[in-house]
């Protein structure tokens, strides 16, 4: 598990968790059934294991040793408020980092998505490995350096050199799942590897501030430390998230996880395997969503953003936006609210420009930024 994130999560959102079907019928899982029609009795889950299981892998993140003693570690505001054993786990690893003796990370899971070799997982699985060691569910293990991260979504891909191609898993569409859908999670928690537990979606689009760019499903499968990179699949076999996080009071399995969606998860990975990085664009304001009286003002149902800080040399400093400002559309799009302006402006190329749309002094306006490349730092 992460450690920073460990001690920041903990009392509220637990971050971090590294540390078939027999249907009688035709229909699809997901659906309802026909009109007069009964559901059938859910037998086992034992195929789409048998055909999932094989490509779940576990991973250990490994630092370089340590030359010298590091500064102390920034005790929680909490602590003396948790429970004994994560009060414990941490004490522990402030030791190792005053011996300098830990040279291991994390552990957590992942799933195969390219025969070649190619690995989804967590950012935080991975973050600050100088080495990977990768366990398949065959036995084999492998050593790697050769990995991606997007920080800015909590996800990572691994690339392991094997001779043979490896069994793989492929995405499904995220977007068709439905409230109340099974699903099944696969990982290691507590380094138990091969694990899976059963599940349905709980809810979709959950969007927690966790990450800067977020997507969750929730699920009431079971997840704990460990767990983390995992796949949660449909029944068909298909990946329709990757396993992140748990909201949990005590940082174990309460029955609220949360999955990266699919979709996001497979849109990220394609990038990193592309170019390297995900490149995302940058216009530079603070914004807030837009207050019932202003929507009311202005005849806005549903749509609009307010303006709050414009930041020094950014395309909306720039390209003459003003505080206050309330934003309708950028690049022909309707700007419903926060999340809907960041998630249209990152996939516009730098570079390229944008116009926007704004109410200013009651007056309708349009102008044009130049997107430009978004800062790392940012998020």
């Amino acid at each position: 598990m992460s450690r920073a994130r460990l001690a920041t999560g903990i009392g509220g959102l637990i971050l971090g968790l590294t540390g078939g079907l027999l249907l009688s019928g035709s229909r699809s899982p997901g659906q309802g059934p026909a009109p007069g029609e009964l559901p059938r009795e859910m037998t086992s889950y034992r195929d789409v294991a048998r055909r999932v299981l094989p490509a779940v892998v576990s991973i250990e993140a490994k630092a370089k040793p340590k030359s010298r003693k590091t500064e102390p570690r920034r005790v929680p505001d909490n602590f003396d408020r948790l429970p004994p054993e994560l009060r414990q786990y941490l004490e522990e690893q402030e030791r190792r980092d005053k011996s300098g003796d830990d040279e291991n990370l994390g552990f957590g899971s992942g799933w195969i998505v390219d025969p070649k070799g190619v690995i989804v997982t967590n950012y935080h699985v991975v973050e600050g490995a100088e080495s990977l060691e990768v366990l398949l569910g065959d036995g084999r293990r492998f050593i790697t350096k050769d990995y991606l991260t997007d920080r800015k979504t909590d996800l990572a891909v691994i690339r392991i050199k094997t001779a043979d191609p490896l069994q793989a898993l492929e995405f499904g569409d995220s977007d068709q799942m439905e409230m109340g859908d099974h699903v099944l999670a696969f990982g290691a928690p507590f380094g138990l590897t091969g694990t899976v537990t059963a599940g349905i979606v709980s809810a979709k689009g959950r969007n927690l501030r966790l990450n800067m760019y977020e997507d969750f499903v929730q699920t009431d499968a079971a997840l704990n430390p460990g767990s983390s990179g995992g796949p949660l699949v449909n029944l068909h076999g298909q990946v329709i998230g990757v396993t992140a996080a748990i909201k949990s009071r005590n940082g174990g399995s309460q029955g609220v996880g949360l999955a990266i969606s699919g979709n996001l998860a497979r849109n990220i990975t394609r990038l990193l395997l592309r170019d390297g990085v995900v490149h995302r664009g940058y216009i530079g304001v603070k914004i807030d969503e837009l207050k019932p009286d202003d929507a009311a003002r202005y005849n806005l149902q549903n749509t609009g953003v307010i303006v709050k800080k414009i930041f020094t040399n950014s395309p909306a400093a720039r390209g003459g936006l003003k505080l206050g400002d309330i934003i309708i559309t950028v690049a022909g799009k309707p700007v419903k609210n926060s999340l809907e302006l960041q998630r249209i402006v990152e996939w516009i190329p730098a570079q390229s420009p944008a116009e926007v749309t704004l109410y200013r002094d009651g007056k309708l306006l349009k102008i044009t930024l130049t997107i430009v490349e978004q800062p790392d730092s940012v998020g």
